[in-house]
């Protein structure tokens, strides 16, 4: 931190500081001597001595001093005359090597141009990192094997330090040029939960891997000189946890969040990790968001809406007048335009916050002086209260506001940070009315970020800090315009051929502040609040019946139907083939009811008992394939979808064909059934919605079909699917794009590219949140139905050809024959289990999720039940 921007260490020798050499006062002062590009620099062991620092563009002579040649000296030129300083180092043989590097290190700092410089000494350690390599004695294990090596510098805060990366087939080392902080940093390979690319100094070069799943703070900040470096190391770890752990995208995580699976604190972490954000870098700091807006009560109410700050807007746009003077300055900008002159994160924000537990930071930013003591962090109320009132204070939090470590709030250091205006001292950072204590205030604000009306608005602020108005006119329109070199892509540095200019533009975006990386271009997902609670927290066994709000009637019987339903998914992975039917051609849908089995086979329906395991019926429509089928309510009629274009109405009661509707032009893929209106998808790049037969009208007269609604598409459907209230459609074509429909309007809500094939499967999530589709191409999609978002995708090797699922997990059937349970928000296949010998091309489940028929191309009708 004594450096300077952009400075190396290069290299320390134990030596001895000599204050009057051959003078009667002559003393000796033990320390360390480290050579930096830019200066040398002696730290005495003893505390009590000061540290000397002796930039070398100041020296005028650099050489031995004496005759003996054990020792050598420096002279700094100033105002006062000349100061000489001598050092004798522990080993002699090493002096004319040391004097060697600072004479070049000298000429580089005399160079006119900060360019010139920095390119000289850039060429210097280069050659330094040449001619060494990583010591392989320091491996853990004989046995390992070397896969890569390369050079690279180890990124912490304010400093980065160059030296060797090497990687294993167990361990991924780094060891520094200069030994310091120790002579290897190891990392077992086993250990690794996240890697993440990383933006360094705006260019692809930065890798940074974590050890832990939630941890704010990751275990090793590599930055690389070539980006192909760094990919190759990337990948080879990420092919390495491949076979560990899943890799996680923002959209799995967001996911994992809508579903409660991680809390609003948690999926921040993980989109500042996936934005770039990183402790190691104060110019890419994580940030985090101000929620309540109330410092002045005595008690905080986190069921008062007015407790919490607007989330849909940026800070600067929270007061009213403040935006409508910035506005107005705005419009009579000259282009490049921007709304606020500072940043809501930047280095000097962050050691704003940290100053108690890093002064050493800000002393290093600011030239070894704290802050004016009125500007410092003194209280959180007076913070706020600044970002909302003052005229270029923007900003907002960072996660210790949210997490356990009080630290940053108390000077347990005792550290002198000066005198206010009013007399007072600066010590602890003064806390609202409402917080008893600072370990108080953390678990407020923590209950806050979690509290129903954040988990409801969270979206909001995502959008503007890592989504669709971070940039253009989305963020024009949100008031959410910063200064352009803020912005990923806002200055190509590889542009400027100037070295001095390009140094001033590095530094002047690394202390300004950058925006995260955009991960969402379309509006976030709102979070799925919970409108009713668990039935363990609802339900107790030896609770009176008195103190129950509901009789033992409906409602509690619905909460139990929903507890079965979730244990039996809990343990989908158990299942057991209970018994199976062969036929003589491949079955290619089946629906169960009662006692009857229908199963469309090529060209003919088939029934089977379930209880006798007899074919009792088949019936032949058409010379051509059957393609669907289903059941009425009422288990009176069977309706069977053809590849003749027609759909065909046939009476179980009667035992004959009721009625056949001519409704398309081409053959029709799939049909659905629900409150007496029938939709029908067609390869004739059209979805009809009919007015159908009620259910107990199965007399022999023909019905008249009245066409309600035609939804238009460019290419053929292959599938459709209705939500639970039939107000919502699904589609999937054979070009790999799956439409949600609005069907109260007969309007298209999202259309999604999202296979690259024909979409085999489509459903949605039982709360109508989710759609989940498979496709040739092997993808299982999961798309948030209000945004229209692809918020997950996983593949397999193989098509997924049909699959039932509840919205967390998912039962499929593969071109192979095998049944896969899927835990998407694990993000992997958690069981495999052996079925069909060919494409399992139908699956269904009974409404208490405790049966489910499977058939196949293998000509096999499959009974499984769930054990457990």
């Amino acid at each position: 931190l004594l450096l300077n921007l952009e400075e190396y260490y290069f290299e320390q020798h134990t030596a001895n500081h000599i204050q009057n050499k051959g003078g009667q006062n002559e003393r000796k002062i033990r320390g360390s001597l480290k050579i930096c590009s830019k200066s040398v620099i002696f730290e005495p062991d003893a505390i009590s001595q000061p540290i000397i620092k002796i930039p070398l563009r100041d020296c005028i002579k650099i050489g031995k001093h004496g005759e003996n040649g054990s020792n050598r000296h420096f002279a700094k030129g100033g105002v006062q005359g000349k100061m000489e300083y001598v050092f004798e180092l522990d080993v002699s043989g090493k002096v004319e090597d040391v004097v060697e590097t600072l004479l070049q290190l000298h000429r580089a700092s005399c160079l006119d141009k900060l360019g010139d410089q920095t390119a000289m000494i850039t060429a210097i350690l280069q050659s330094r990192l040449a001619r060494t390599s990583f010591d392989k004695n320091r491996f853990q294990s004989v046995s390992e094997k070397l896969h890569m090596e390369c050079k690279a510098e180890m990124v912490t805060p304010l400093v980065t330090n160059p030296g060797h990366v090497c990687i294993t087939d167990t361990n991924l080392y780094f060891q520094p040029l200069n030994g310091y902080p120790k002579p290897v940093v190891q990392i077992t390979l086993q250990d690794v939960r996240r890697i993440y690319k990383r933006r360094h100094g705006l260019m692809p070069l930065g890798l940074e891997v974590f050890c832990t799943e939630d941890d704010l703070c990751s275990d090793i900040y590599l930055k690389f000189y070539e980006p192909q470096d760094r990919d190759d190391l990337y990948f080879y770890i990420a092919t390495y946890l491949e076979h560990h752990v899943a890799e996680r995208t923002a959209e799995s995580y967001t996911l994992q969040w809508q579903r409660g699976h991680l809390s609003n604190y948690q999926y921040l972490l993980h989109l500042n990790n996936l934005a770039d954000r990183s402790c190691n870098d104060l110019s890419q700091y994580p940030v985090f968001p101000w929620i309540i807006s109330d410092y002045c009560s005595a008690e905080l109410d986190l069921s008062n809406p007015g407790t919490f700050r607007d989330l849909s807007r940026p800070v600067g746009a929270l007061n009213k007048e403040r935006l409508e003077r910035l506005l107005a300055r705005y419009q009579e900008m000259p282009e490049p335009k921007f709304m606020y002159g500072s940043h809501y994160s930047s280095p000097g924000y962050v050691l704003f916050y940290l100053v108690r537990i890093a002064p050493e930071y800000m002393l290093c930013l600011q030239n070894g002086r704290f802050d004016n003591a009125d500007r410092m962090f003194n209280s959180i109320g007076e913070t706020w209260k600044n970002c909302l009132d003052g005229a270029t204070d923007f900003k907002e939090l960072i996660p210790e506001f949210y997490g356990d470590d009080v630290s940053f709030l108390v000077n347990n250091l005792k550290l002198d940070l000066g005198k206010r205006q009013g007399g007072q001292m600066v010590d602890d950072v003064e806390l609202p009315p409402w917080a008893r204590s600072p370990e108080d205030f953390l678990q407020k604000s923590k209950d806050a970020l979690e509290s129903n009306y954040v988990s409801e608005h969270l979206h909001e602020w995502i959008d503007l800090i890592f989504g669709y108005k971070q940039k253009g006119s989305d963020a024009v329109g949100a008031h959410n315009v910063f200064h352009p070199l803020t912005y990923e892509g806002g200055v190509d540095l590889n542009s400027i051929e100037d070295p001095d200019e390009k140094v001033a533009m590095l530094t002047q975006i690394l202390e300004f502040g950058q925006t995260p990386k955009q991960l969402f271009v379309t509006p976030h997902p709102r979070r799925i609040t919970p409108k009713f609670k668990n039935f363990s927290q609802t339900y107790s066994h030896n609770a009176p019946m008195a103190d129950s709000p509901v009789s033992p009637g409906e409602e509690s019987f619905e909460d139990l139907t929903e507890e079965s339903k979730t244990l039996a998914w809990n343990n989908i992975a158990k299942l057991q083939l209970h018994d199976q039917y062969k036929i003589h051609k491949e079955v290619r849908k089946s629906f169960s009811y009662v006692s009857l089995l229908i199963v469309k086979s090529d060209s003919t329906l088939k029934m089977f008992s379930k209880e006798s395991k007899m074919l009792q019926r088949s019936i032949s429509f058409s010379n051509m394939a059957l393609s669907s089928c289903l059941l009425l309510p009422g288990d009176a009629t069977v309706i069977s979808s053809s590849w003749d274009n027609n759909i065909y109405f046939y009476s179980i009661a009667f035992a004959r064909r009721q009625d056949t509707l001519m409704g398309h032009d081409d053959a029709v893929s799939k049909i659905c059934w629900h409150d007496n209106r029938l939709y029908s998808a067609s390869w004739d790049s059209t979805v009809k919605v009919w007015s159908g037969v009620p259910a107990e009208m199965t007399c022999t007269r023909r019905q008249r079909f009245d066409m309600l609604a035609e939804l238009e598409h460019d290419v053929s459907v292959d599938t459709i699917s209705l939500n639970a209230a039939s107000t919502l459609l699904v589609s999937g074509t054979k070009e790999g794009t799956v439409n949600i429909w609005d069907l109260t309007t007969a309007t298209m809500l999202h259309q999604i590219p999202c296979h690259s094939g024909t979409v085999c499967d489509a459903a949605f999530s039982p709360d109508s949140r989710h759609v989940l589709s498979t496709g040739e191409d092997g993808c299982l999609n999961v798309i948030d139905v209000q945004t229209g978002m692809l918020i997950s995708s996983m593949t397999s090797d193989e098509p997924q050809r049909c699959f039932i699922w509840d919205g967390n997990s998912v039962l499929s059937g593969s071109q192979s024959g095998e049944l896969l349970v899927w835990d998407l928000l694990g993000g992997k296949i958690s069981e495999r289990i052996q079925g069909h010998t060919g494409a399992v091309t139908c699956i269904w489940m009974n409404e208490q999720c405790s049966s489910i028929i499977t058939g196949g191309e293998d000509r096999q009708i499959m009974f499984w039940k769930l054990q457990y």
